[in-house]
């Protein structure tokens, strides 16, 4: 196999300003400098033409443009916009009303801006390898998914509505025009506006064109913040099929074997308790080391509390939801996965009640941003007319949990753990296979 070209969606706006730091050709010309496209009667309006499709191609070797007002962290507590700079060629397509930005690279460099994006590049070196693999396989293994997608005539439909449940679940088939985007939703890739460490560079040069394999088919490597001492099954969080390389794991040395938690029972003992765990440290050199600063800003994530008043949670999950639930009675888990995360949640109210799933609309629901994760159980505050007056949330981990655990796995580098047995700690029955 030859190393693939990516392309990697940036953003969409009606307006798109950036600047070419270098030559760059455009319908035939030589250009540089600062440029502005407009969305123009469905066309992309540069230089006083319309066209339907703009492509910038570099003409020096380090040549590079830079995007302006870039939203990265869309709908988590710390969104922002940030200037981002991007080697490789410019793309724009008219899509959804707007102008799509795409970046396209070579799936190596793309590797390396992803690890320095996602995670400081102070990491252990075997973890950065084990990182650049994960990263790696997910990438390839989408392109692949898509591909597949795109041959079928039906539609793609991430949704159960009935008159009592709404399950819902968010993957990454409604990407069409281009491999990945460049948020938390795919992979985190900002360019090259993060410099890139020589041991970022090091560690994917190490295991080039290496990934994880199952028999023949390239691993759909999920990872994760934090998974709260056990990972989670692919079918808690997106559609109801199962891989035999993400089972839930013990996040700890030997064969330490889970509670059940999809039990009520033990899945609140589980979660009011805080088990020794790789991924349950407070050494800040090591959360550093995997955290971003606007990462840092969040504190407690292998437990945490989140309060509401009975006003504020009604109001926050009405205005998610958009219907009327009255006053919020209870919130009841039907079904949890073998992390303890649910994915069944009743929400019952004075005027309405209602099934919600899978793990993130529960998490989107619950919160202004997001919850760190579903694996939570629910206190309620002393009542008034039989209404609660408050709620609080117990929870473990942040994020889905399936497939490797970041914070478990920089442990597990700095414990001395090589990449491989990092590697096959989270995905068992996996192997690693280099492809080119």
């Amino acid at each position: 196999m030859k190393e693939p070209e990516i392309s990697v969606g940036i953003l969409n706006a009606p307006q798109i300003h950036f600047n070419l730091n270098r030559r760059y050709l455009a319908k035939g010309e030589s250009v540089d400098g600062e440029q502005t496209v407009c969305f123009d009667e469905g066309g992309i309006l540069w230089n006083g033409n319309v066209y339907r499709e703009l492509t910038f191609t570099p003409l020096e070797d380090d040549a590079s443009f830079s995007l302006y007002d870039v939203t990265i962290g869309i709908n988590f507590h710390w969104e922002r916009q940030e200037t981002q700079r991007f080697t490789g060629m410019l793309k724009l397509v008219v899509d959804e009303g707007g102008i799509t930005a795409i970046n396209i690279l070579p799936a190596e460099e793309y590797l390396i801006s992803v690890i320095s994006s996602e995670m400081n590049t102070t990491s252990s070196t075997e973890f950065l390898k084990a990182h650049a693999v994960i990263s790696r396989s997910w990438l390839l293994a989408q392109i692949e998914k898509r591909k597949a997608l795109s041959k079928k005539d039906n539609g793609f439909f991430p949704f159960i509505k009935t008159e009592t449940e709404y399950i819902r679940w968010y993957d990454r088939e409604d990407h069409t025009i281009f491999d990945v985007c460049a948020d938390d939703h795919c992979q985190r890739y900002q360019g090259i506006t993060k410099a890139s460490s020589r041991r970022v560079e090091e560690a994917v040069k190490a295991t080039r064109g290496q990934v994880l394999m199952y028999k023949n088919a390239i691993c759909d490597a999920r990872f994760s913040k934090c998974c709260g001492g056990a990972t989670e099954e692919f079918g808690t969080c997106w559609e109801n099929r199962q891989y035999p390389y993400l089972h839930a794991v013990r996040d700890a040395a030997g064969e330490t074997s889970l509670p059940d938690l999809t039990c009520e029972e033990e899945a609140e003992k589980w979660i009011r308790s805080e088990p020794d765990s790789f991924c349950h440290t407070h050494d800040k050199n090591i959360i550093r080391q995997i955290l971003n600063n606007y990462d840092q800003e969040t504190t407690d994530f292998y437990r945490w509390k989140v309060r509401y008043t009975q006003a504020e949670l009604a109001e926050l999950i009405h205005s998610k939801t958009k219907y009327d639930y009255g006053k919020i009675l209870d919130l009841i888990p039907i079904e949890r996965g073998k992390s303890g995360r649910i994915c069944k949640l009743k929400i019952v109210g004075s005027e309405k009640t209602l099934i919600i799933g899978k793990e993130l609309e529960i998490r989107r629901t619950l919160s202004p941003t997001h919850l760190f994760s579903s694996a939570f159980v629910v206190d309620k505050g002393e009542t008034t007319d039989g209404v609660p007056v408050w709620f609080q949330l117990t929870g473990a981990g942040w994020g889905h949990g399936v497939g490797l655990c970041q914070i478990g796995a920089a442990v597990m580098g700095e414990q001395g753990f090589s990449y491989n047995d990092i590697l096959l700690h989270y995905y068992r029955n996996a192997e690693v296979r280099k492809l080119y």
